[in-house]
């Protein structure tokens, strides 16, 4: 099974840059979008075979989700189930007999950090909404996390420490969330491998210059381990400043 997330950074732009060119050669089982910026009936995107589910941000232009799929789930679940974090379209849940799959944009911390003490009380929420999730049947969670975990997950770490998306108020909630005893997929696979980005600034040719962040996850229960095929991130595909991360996995 395949699974991808791309952070769109608004979905009519990107499906003039290419995106249902991609759509249809990854012929994805799941396909996430984080930071779809539209509003109901803002686009007509269909595909053949899949369903698709939309949670839109009530600010106009800003945030929004939404994920295709081939498979019919057996409920939806649309936010967190709480007011202070449910009216920018950030989370859906697809709930399936053996699974669920949950897609994320991650509240940015702004460039002042102003937002930092929201981003915390999100962070925990959503990890205690993930650990409950998880107690019932395994998860598959993915999305724009905003956050670059490890010194290796970004090219200038030392430059970048007291930014946004590495502060270490943000890295540690995604170490409380690992530890809580999920994967970071790509890791798993590919432990110590450098250079590779998943966003880059539009700014001083970051991403011609490879300058970027890897802040796009796929994370995986720990019971999943064993079905765990590969992760990949498709650096090469453009239409958006991030770019698309994937997830093999065998769940039939």
């Amino acid at each position: 099974m395949k699974l991808i997330s791309w952070n769109v950074n608004g979905l009519r732009a990107c499906v003039g840059k290419g995106f249902s060119e991609f759509f249809e050669a990854a012929d994805a089982d799941f396909f996430c979008l984080q930071e779809t910026k539209l509003q109901e009936g803002q686009i007509d995107l269909e595909f053949e075979g899949y369903r698709s589910y939309w949670n839109y941000a009530e600010k106009k232009g800003y945030s929004g989700t939404a994920i295709f799929t081939k498979r019919e789930p057996v409920s939806v679940t649309y936010g967190l189930g709480s007011p202070e974090f449910d009216n920018e379209g950030r989370v859906i849940t697809l709930e399936y007999d053996n699974y669920y799959v949950v897609t994320c944009y991650t509240p940015n911390s702004k460039q002042d950090l102003s937002r930092i003490p929201y981003r915390m009380e999100w962070e925990d929420a959503i990890r205690e909404y993930l650990i409950g999730l998880d107690k019932k049947k395994p998860i598959l969670y993915c999305g724009d996390l905003n956050v670059a975990h490890k010194e290796i997950d970004l090219k200038n770490p030392s430059t970048n420490h007291h930014n946004a998306g590495f502060t270490d108020e943000e890295r540690g909630k995604m170490t409380e969330l690992l530890d809580a005893g999920f994967i970071d997929t790509f890791r798993y696979f590919y432990p110590d491998k450098t250079d590779v980005y998943s966003w880059w600034s539009y700014r001083f040719k970051a991403r011609e210059k490879n300058t970027g962040w890897r802040i796009d996850y796929w994370i995986a229960s720990p019971s999943l381990t064993d079905k765990l095929q590969d992760a990949v991130i498709h650096t090469d595909i453009l239409g958006s400043d991030h770019c698309p991360v994937e997830l093999d996995i065998d769940l039939e």
